[in-house]
């Protein structure tokens, strides 16, 4: 079976892609695949702006959709088609995950035309590894594989795109915020940050908490964010009096949700926990704040907290902590609830974690 594609190796890969395409090294086949599909379409939309001039388009670029296709053999056709006035011809294919037999496109990916610039953008899947139209694209064109992101990884990289794109730093509650709110889909999240970026006052370098509240409309006050550290200090009325918010409106805020953010910080402070054992008890060196922040992926301005909130959870307590988590996650799946809503089970969680 073939190995996983990491999200940051094929952001790497994206990158150097969107420089041999803005430096015009094309490659006569770009298989663009994934279950993330905020670049290939942004690698799509690249390609079709920067390969032809814009007066070349009405006659040699076309676009196909995968679903309006009821005979693949048609794109071979059209590929192997001499462009107009020379130049380029460039085959675009969007949405095609819905093409019937993906692999018949191997009987023109096999021999490609030198004039012919073919692009298949496959969102929402990966094309079979061990097809024809995979082995050849990976040996005579360019493939790049999409993977969504972790919750570990998306923060970091949401946070250097603004940075570079837009010029602006980003609170990290903020950003939990919006992250917690819309989930690991990269196009909501860049489309929600553009238009608030649009929204904010010129000149604006510091996305708040209070900017999300404002113009997204995600309170400030009852958010996964605040839960989890709510939980993490061991403060019991704040954490119920949000876990009331969230059942009042169980739609924002659905338990899985809930459960993964709480899973993920007390894996953090378990790492911690672990770290100074083996200080304390194998007399290994300790782990500087910089270190412990990479470890756990976090940002070396908030590794204070986790620190203390590592010491209020002892990793005794925290191996039954992850062990209710676990339990109330598939609770909140349907599994075995008792009839509870997920309100009642959240706050059941949470009364057990407070009384480890």
């Amino acid at each position: 079976m073939a190995k996983a594609i990491r999200f940051r190796d094929a952001y790497s890969q994206y990158e150097k892609i969107v420089a041999d395409i803005r430096a015009k090294r094309f490659a006569p086949i770009y298989l663009l695949m994934g279950e993330e599909g905020y670049f290939i379409d942004q690698l799509t939309d690249l390609l079709a702006d920067n390969i032809l001039e814009e007066h070349e388009k009405a006659f040699n670029q076309l676009v196909i959709y995968g679903k309006d296709v009821t005979d693949e053999g048609i794109i071979v056709n059209y590929a192997r088609q001499v462009p107009m006035m020379g130049g380029k011809m460039v085959i675009i294919i969007k949405d095609a995950a819905s093409l019937r037999k993906i692999d018949k496109l191997s009987l023109y990916t096999a021999s490609p035309v030198a004039s012919t610039i073919l692009i298949i953008a496959c969102k929402g899947k990966n094309v079979d590894k061990r097809s024809a139209l995979y082995k050849h694209s990976v040996a005579k064109g360019v493939v790049f594989e999409s993977p969504h992101p972790y919750d570990n990884e998306l923060a970091p990289w949401v946070a250097t795109y603004l940075r570079g794109a837009k010029g602006c730093a980003i609170e990290e509650k903020a950003l939990k915020m919006v992250i917690d709110h819309l989930g690991t889909d990269i196009s909501k999240i860049v489309g929600e940050f553009d238009k608030l970026l649009t929204r904010l006052p010129k000149g604006t370098t510091l996305i708040t908490a209070d900017h999300i509240e404002q113009n997204i409309g995600i309170s400030k006050d009852f958010n996964t964010f605040e839960l989890v550290e709510a939980v993490g200090r061991r403060q019991f009325a704040r954490a119920m009096m949000i876990a009331d918010n969230f059942a009042r409106n169980p739609k924002n805020h659905p338990l899985v949700v809930t459960t993964s953010n709480l899973f993920n910080h007390f894996l953090k402070l378990f790492t911690i926990n672990y770290k100074e054992w083996q200080t304390r008890v194998k007399g290994m060196p300790a782990a500087s704040d910089g270190e412990l922040a990479a470890l756990i992926k976090v940002s070396p301005y908030v590794i204070g907290g986790y620190k203390q909130a590592a010491k209020l959870y002892p990793n005794k307590k925290i191996f039954l902590i992850l062990g209710y988590i676990r339990e109330y996650d598939m609770k909140g799946k349907g599994i075995e609830t008792g009839g509870a809503d997920q309100g009642e089970l959240l706050r059941e969680l949470l009364m057990k974690i407070m009384m480890c």
